[in-house]
């Protein structure tokens, strides 16, 4: 039987976008959508219905506070050699904390391998994600403990996951009604938004309205180039081309982007299809650990940022609205005790001998690995001998 073709969202700016009355395309006349200033004060947007109450804030600031303590350590123990390699996300804390909590348990994310945020937000256990760093595994944890998928090294790839798995979610849904609705969150940055794979994704998730939303950190860097080379127009633009909405948002606000991403989860899983999502940020730190941003960009850039940080805006609201000294006393003694159980458990990571290897080839014993596996093992036997190697 052939499969049903799914009808293609319609999108026009001048309407709402769906039967559920959601907030029309913003029109914010810095064309960006923010509900929390740098200096702490809400303001007005088309999306307040969908932000979190004021109530939630100090959970989100202890989010980002830790992510980043974890973020600072996990820069530590690479630079100490006991890391390959580590790849900080300094500065793009609200934008990872804020879309991850906006998620429901049923929806999946695929990341890049920069969403540390999102991990730990999602379940992830903070010293399984540094196994794969650590050169001990090729994963380290269970995707279908978190629906949060394995990082993905691969420019670009996860975005065509997501869709091809956003279908899959789709048509479940339609052989079996009690299904939860869902979406899957593609993740990707302002650099792999040029690459093939996102606009290869992007055409099937429109064509087939698929349950979407592809959630782009533009940091403003794709390593060594900036955004202004990459694309002559601001990133959520594109989104139009393909026939659904594009949304530019203060990627530093947790409010917004947990507001927006709601909105677009929304939206996709009640079958309204994809959203792009531009999150405005800035990585005040290098690519990875191999990189020296000193080489592409000025010390006067990275400063004017500085005032736009994410947990500043959100310290500066808990202030003002009169959150005390010991909430902030307890955080920092809760992050030294988070750093403290990291490297422990970094410094207790060993590989597994390389038999682990041939065991992990195919789900399923092999013929051919298992011949290669005795010939490995006849190999070492040669040199397992008293006295030294024959």
């Amino acid at each position: 039987m052939a499969t049903p073709r799914l009808p293609a969202a319609e999108f026009d700016a001048e309407e709402q976008l769906d039967a559920h009355h959601l907030p029309e395309f913003p029109r914010d006349p810095s064309g960006m959508v923010q509900m929390l200033t740098p200096e702490g004060e809400l303001s007005g947007s088309d999306f307040r219905g969908y932000a979190a109450a004021e109530e939630e804030l100090p959970a989100l600031y202890r989010d980002m506070y830790l992510i980043r303590r974890f973020d600072q350590e996990s820069t530590a123990l690479q630079r100490q050699g006991e890391l390959a390699l580590w790849v900080p996300m300094r500065g793009q804390e609200a934008a990872q904390i804020g879309s991850a909590r906006a998620m429901l348990a049923q929806d999946y994310a695929f990341p890049t391998y920069r969403e540390h945020g999102v991990a730990v937000a999602r379940g992830v256990a903070p010293a399984d994600l540094l196994k794969l760093f650590r050169g001990v595994t090729n994963g380290g944890w269970n995707p279908k403990d978190s629906n949060f998928h394995l990082y993905t090294l691969v420019l670009a790839a996860q975005c065509l996951h997501a869709v091809g798995y956003a279908m899959g979610m789709q048509r479940d849904q339609l052989a079996e009604q009690s299904l939860p609705k869902a979406a899957t969150m593609a993740y990707f940055g302002d650099g792999a938004s040029s690459e093939g794979d996102v606009h290869e994704a992007m055409v099937f998730a429109a064509s087939f309205n698929a349950p979407a939303v592809f959630f782009c950190q533009n940091n403003h860097w794709a390593i060594s180039v900036p955004t202004e080379v990459q694309s002559r127009v601001p990133l959520a633009h594109r989104a139009h081309g393909y026939g659904f909405p594009g949304i530019r948002v203060d990627g530093n606000d947790v409010l917004a982007v947990q507001a927006v991403t709601r909105w677009a989860l929304d939206r996709a899983r009640n079958g309204g299809g994809p959203v792009l999502i531009e999150a405005f940020t800035y990585r005040m730190s290098a690519h990875t650990t191999a990189d020296d941003p000193t080489k592409y960009r000025l010390a006067a850039e990275e400063e004017q940022w500085v005032s736009r940080d994410p947990l500043t805006r959100v310290e500066h609201r808990l202030r003002a609205t009169g959150t005390g000294d010991d909430f902030f006393r307890q955080l920092e003694e809760e992050s030294v005790q988070l750093a403290a159980d990291l490297r422990a458990a970094v410094l207790s990571m060993e590989a597994p001998g390389l038999e682990h290897r041939f065991a992990t080839a195919y789900a399923e014993a092999h013929p051919l690995i298992q011949e290669e596996l005795q010939a490995w093992r006849d190999y070492e036997a040669g040199f397992d001998v008293e006295g030294g190697a024959r």
